[in-house]
């Protein structure tokens, strides 16, 4: 695997382990739970480990997304700036892809008021894209 390649991986995998610290810790924050394993896992029918690897894995194509698509078409200079940019078009890609996968499939009940989970999903993937901008670097 070559250089690039492995630290957009290494990217995807830091961003999604702080994402999910914050997911973890966000009902102790007074946020509803958010836990896209257990969405995962539940609308397909799998255990929540299939749920978990999942996760990862699309932490890791987006930022593979945002090496190969995203950094090399939207000029920001400013990496912090760029990282929330790339938060937001995460947060609404995610988005787009539950609502088709609940096209698809039975979604499991969420928890939660939608402007509270709202705002946990937007502090999320805001973190998510921080991490991942920064990993990846300029």
């Amino acid at each position: 695997m070559d250089k690039q390649l492995s630290r957009y991986v290494l990217a995807g995998i830091l961003g999604t382990i702080v994402m999910t610290l914050i997911m973890v810790m966000a009902p102790n924050l007074g946020m509803p739970e958010m836990a896209p394993w257990k969405l995962l896992a539940g609308a397909m029918g799998v255990p929540i480990v299939v749920g978990w690897i999942m996760h990862f894995v699309i932490g890791i194509i987006f930022a593979l997304g945002y090496g190969y698509l995203f950094a090399p078409n939207v000029i920001i200079t400013n990496i912090w700036l760029k990282g929330i940019a790339f938060g937001i078009v995460a947060l609404i890609l995610a988005q787009i892809g539950m609502q088709v996968m609940g096209m698809m499939l039975e979604m499991p009940p969420v928890n939660g008021s939608m402007p509270m989970r709202l705002v946990a999903m937007l502090i999320g993937h805001l973190v998510f894209g921080v991490v991942t901008v920064k990993t990846i670097g300029k």
